[in-house]
């Protein structure tokens, strides 16, 4: 298990404000025009595959998700609490790829994230403010500026399959300031354990349904 205590002291050394993200906007990066290595496959257990199973009593029906294709380490499951944060908070490790859920037990729930790329990469104190199944996405104007081809989303786009932010999504503030932050879905197995989002964690869908059905509105939030 990482220990979170050196990420701590980084980050009280000189954590990167979240309002920096307001040039993000929790879409995946382009990939470069690059051949993909076959992937590497896993043995999956019977009681993952039901975990990570397909959903049909949602708006959108979801798939089963390929955990074949995620390292045994990224699924999830309970772990002893390695933050020391109170019951309630969502920390996220971003070097090792975690997110936890503090329980009140001394274990908290670990998931597996993909993570913002560099030059996108922060850490801080927030909440979680609200959360939203099937979200419409808005994209920044500055991402639109960077990406031309997210013009036709300006005013946003509707909730659905293809909606970068999933099933299910977590809005993170710093006091009354949306930070432009997200905790969100995402259907693409190869992104778990990866840096490749503008900015924001991304969990699967099963997983993301299973944290925002736990999370309490107002929960405290620590990236490290």
């Amino acid at each position: 298990m990482t220990s979170l205590s050196l990420g701590r002291r980084q980050f009280m050394a000189g954590a990167a404000s979240l309002s920096a993200l307001a040039l993000a906007g929790c879409a995946t990066t382009t990939p470069r025009a690059t051949v993909p290595a076959a992937p590497v496959r896993h043995a999956v257990p019977a009681d993952v595959q039901l975990m990570y199973g397909p959903v049909h009593d949602e708006p959108f029906p979801l798939r089963a998700a390929d955990m074949s294709l995620v390292d045994p380490i990224y699924w999830r499951q309970q772990v002893i609490d390695p933050t020391g944060e109170q019951p309630g908070t969502v920390v996220v490790d971003t070097a090792s790829r975690f997110l936890y859920h503090v329980g009140s037990d001394g274990m908290a729930t670990r998931y597996g994230v993909g993570i913002g790329r560099d030059g996108f990469a922060w850490s801080g104190r927030a909440h979680i403010a609200y959360k939203r199944a099937w979200p419409t996405w808005t994209p920044p104007s500055e991402m639109i500026d960077r990406q031309p081809e997210l013009e036709p989303y300006r005013h946003g786009m509707a909730p659905g399959i293809d909606n970068p932010l999933g099933a299910r999504t977590l809005y993170i503030h710093q006091g009354n300031v949306d930070t432009i932050y997200r905790i969100h879905g995402n259907p693409d197995e190869r992104s778990i354990g990866q840096a490749v989002s503008s900015g924001c964690v991304r969990l699967l869908q099963q997983d993301v349904i299973h944290l925002h059905d736990a999370v309490r509105t107002g929960s405290p939030l620590l990236v490290i």
